[in-house]
């Protein structure tokens, strides 16, 4: 059973930046691929960003591909998102997953946090 807990969202303007982290609980965090995941009101919930269990390899959807960044510490149990180049549009939840496999994916995650909110003011 892995338990993930994100923290770091918030308020910020069009343009700016903005991290969200994650972190797990567990003794073999590099052998979960993890993945970033948003919900905006009204919406369904949609894949943002993955990476794999050595943090070698990392996918990331379309709409954020260039502005956002994935990474992750595996000595801290912990997964990052960066988010550049913010927009209104970026507004949702956003929750954090992770994969019983250490391959990245853009679906069938097995274990999800609560999420943490970021807004984009225009």
């Amino acid at each position: 059973q892995v338990q993930l807990v994100e923290s770091g969202g918030g308020l910020v303007q069009a343009g700016g930046s903005l991290r969200v982290s994650c972190a797990a609980s567990g003794r073999t965090f590099s052998a979960y691929a993890m993945g970033w995941f948003r919900q905006a009101p009204g919406k369904d919930r949609e894949f943002v960003a993955a990476i794999s269990g050595s943090g070698l390899s990392e996918t990331y959807a379309a709409s954020v591909k260039g502005r956002f960044a994935m990474s992750r510490d595996n000595a801290k149990n912990t997964v990052y998102l960066q988010m550049s180049s913010l927009k209104p549009e970026d507004t949702a939840v956003y929750y954090c997953a992770a994969k019983r496999s250490p391959i990245a994916s853009i679906d069938q995650y097995d274990y999800w946090g609560n999420g943490t909110l970021v807004t984009v003011s225009s």
